[in-house]
């Protein structure tokens, strides 16, 4: 169950199927390898860090969950990365069996927390549809009186991550309304194009009335919510995940030198201000787990115990623990001496 995470300490999950969704994609299937009966919860649209050790080091990234939670097993769907280490492993070289070390799920970006109103627009685009996959498939199974337009883009139907069973959902359910849209749609039913404002209204004509969920990659994101703004969708309706990395950068004005010290693991050094805290941790040796590195899991959650550090993102950290130093390693910039505790 949830609860076995123990302050997002790691736990091993195996895996038990893997197959292919489209040519770079792959799905799997994990369990707790002790009790492959167990239950998972979590809230649809929330993400899990996957780890393993590559060349003497582990490495963790984030991948959303596209099964419902109550299922006994987590479905992971992993898009091969060009130059990806990790996810080349996944796509290329994951056998059934293995066991992966796995933080408990997380992020803001879920139905639960982010309310919908009694009807929803759920828009993404190539592997931006795991997540809100996770939350409309939850919807019908628990009969929710949710009314849902579903958008999606992607460039051919071999290319279409679950094409077969958004069709069949599209089929089985009144509330389920399914707008594919493809660069090439040959042989299919589906629309053709790029979504403009325009269509999005066309498609979408009470856009303005839903809660509207968003995920895919950056620039059609920023289009998307440019749209929904425009389209008269409120703030508080409109909630967004991006697989795009937003870690800090290094400050380009910072120029100094400051001392950086963590007692705890015999580190003291002289490195550069601006200097990202993550990468600095890193190179020191220090064993801190940094997972989807943009500021949304939590994992590399550490304490600034003196000195000063920039933050870029708070996002799950309470106001308590900010003002007792804690941070996002990956999104803050060391600004002055500072001394650090894991």
């Amino acid at each position: 169950m949830f609860s076995e995470w123990n302050n997002n300490q790691p736990l091993l999950l195996q895996c038990v199927d893997k197959w292919q969704e489209t040519a770079d994609t792959v799905s799997i299937k994990l369990v707790y390898p002790q009790s492959p009966d167990t239950p998972f919860n979590f809230k649809p649209g929330q993400f899990i860090s996957l780890g393993l050790e590559l060349n003497g080091k582990m490495e963790y990234r984030a991948y959303s969950i596209s099964s419902m939670p109550g299922e006994c097993f987590l479905k992971l769907t992993i898009k091969l990365v060009p130059d990806g280490l990790v996810s080349t492993y996944f796509v290329e070289q994951l056998v059934t069996g293995e066991r992966l070390s796995a933080l408990a799920p997380t992020g803001p970006f879920n139905h639960v927390d982010c309310v919908a109103k009694p009807k929803v627009l759920m828009l993404s685009a190539g592997c931006g549809i795991t997540p809100v996959m996770s939350m409309a498939k939850t919807w019908l199974r628990d009969k929710a009186q949710v009314d849902m337009t579903f958008i999606h883009m992607a460039k051919t139907p071999e290319q279409t991550i679950y094409l077969e069973e958004l069709e069949l959902l599209d089929n089985q359910h009144s509330n389920f309304n399914l707008q594919l849209l493809l660069k090439d749609n040959r042989g299919t039913r589906h629309a053709q194009g790029r979504l403009d404002k325009d269509w999005l209204k066309s498609l979408c004509p009470d856009i303005a009335e839903r809660t509207v969920y968003l995920c895919g990659p950056a620039q059609f994101m920023q289009d998307m919510a440019q749209f929904a703004e425009e389209l008269g969708v409120a703030a508080d309706d409109f909630f967004q995940e991006s697989f795009t990395p937003t870690q800090a950068e290094a400050l380009p004005d910072a120029s100094g030198v400051v001392q950086f010290d963590v007692p705890a693991f015999g580190v003291a050094k002289k490195v550069a201000q601006g200097a990202i805290l993550a990468d600095v941790l890193e190179e020191s040796g220090v064993p801190i787990i940094i997972a989807c590195r943009s500021g949304m899991c939590g994992s590399c959650k550490c304490q600034v115990t003196k000195g000063e550090v920039i933050r870029t993102s708070t996002e799950t950290l309470t106001e308590e623990e900010i003002a007792q130093g804690y941070t996002l390693a990956c999104s803050s910039q060391i600004q002055s001496d500072v001394e650090v505790a894991l």
